[in-house]
């Protein structure tokens, strides 16, 4: 078979076909990508075309945020802090692989909840339309599989909008409060997107982060992801599948007890199937390999010993790869641990053991 574009690829393994290869798809850490840059690889180059990966394009131009004042509350050599658009003080570090500090919150309550929806009122301007317009056209012609991110859901309210604690807690007691905001939040998000699409552009995917479990556990119950989020999934997928696209859904951790359900509400893809936590990919393929495509179910953890992760690579990728349904990476990021002559050993392995 001719190689495939990635858009090619990637449309015949979501519908469980067999292509040229397994896609490869994985992201770096930004502290990767500075590594990489000390060790050869060209000063700006994207990572995508220097490691000959498939073209990716996950656009996030949609703002569903109650649009709070951002500023530069602290910055170092070594750290940023600063005031989201959330209302969320957060620290990242800038040369040191890590999530951020959420540091402090401004909707803590019902009534703060109140104000800031006030404030989530649709508009074009939240749209950035600059960056569709310069960059739609190129990514297009280039063979890209593209999604547009709907940025909703559990994991966008608990950690970049009001706490982990202060969220669970109110799944339990104010309920009614967790869905408005799930439902604030997701219909925002979908009323742009469909100005966008009314304007002419075509995308692959709606792709959405949603974390709901961590290690060997979920943030709750099965029977209250039923009742309080899963409308709100489904609503996201059949949206997708109205307007001729997939839905793509990562959250990581272990989530194993909510896989069924998304099968049954028509998930087309799910990542990243983080194996340290405890997916079980293998198992995941016999029971659903014909209905989901999975994306990731490499331990990054294994990047460590690099024979371990080679070893995992020749006994996952060909069982995985049966019947399509499945798109090479990591089950998380790419760490800097990872030499440049390093990865460009899992491309060149990926490559061999994903081939038709």
């Amino acid at each position: 078979m001719k190689e495939l574009t990635t858009r090619e690829r990637v449309k015949l393994i979501v519908e469980h076909k067999e292509a040229d290869r397994c896609p490869i798809i994985d992201n770096p850490w930004p502290t990767a990508v500075e590594r990489w840059e000390r060790e050869g690889m060209p000063k700006g180059a994207d990572f995508q075309d220097f490691f000959g990966m498939d073209k990716y394009c996950r656009w996030h131009i949609c703002d569903n945020s109650p649009s709070y004042p951002q500023e530069v509350v602290e910055e170092t050599e070594e750290y940023i802090i600063k005031k989201s658009k959330w209302g969320v003080t957060m620290k990242n570090w800038k040369h040191a692989g890590s999530t951020p500090e959420f540091i402090d919150f401004t909707i803590t309550s019902r009534d703060a909840w109140e104000k800031a929806k006030a404030r989530m009122t649709p508009s074009r301007d939240r749209i950035e339309w600059g960056y569709l317009k310069t960059n739609y056209k190129k990514n297009r012609e280039a063979g890209a599989w593209m999604g547009l991110v709907n940025w909703f859901g559990f994991d966008v309210t608990h950690s970049w909008m009001v706490g982990t604690e202060r969220v669970l807690m109110a799944l339990v007691e104010d309920p009614e409060w967790m869905q408005d905001m799930f439902k604030t939040h997701l219909e925002l998000n979908l009323s742009q997107i469909k100005l966008i699409l009314d304007e002419g552009y075509k995308f692959d995917e709606v792709f959405w982060y949603d974390d709901m479990g961590y290690k060997y556990n979920q943030f709750f119950s099965l029977d209250m992801y039923r009742e309080l989020l899963k409308p709100f999934h489904k609503q996201c997928i059949d949206f997708a599948h109205a307007n001729g696209m997939k839905a793509h859904l990562h959250s990581c951790g272990d989530i194993m007890p909510f896989v069924p359900d998304l099968v049954g509400m028509g998930l087309d893809i799910l990542n990243p199937l983080e194996v340290k936590a405890g997916m079980d990919p293998e198992k995941l393929k016999k029971e659903f390999g014909d209905k989901l495509t999975f994306m990731g179910g490499l331990n990054a953890m294994s990047y460590k010993i690099p024979q371990v992760m080679w070893d995992e690579m020749r006994h996952l990728i060909p069982m995985m790869k049966k019947n399509g349904g499945y798109i090479v990476a990591t089950d998380h990021s790419i760490p800097d641990s990872v030499s440049l002559t390093q990865f460009q050993e899992f491309m060149r392995l990926a490559k061999e053991l994903g081939k038709y």
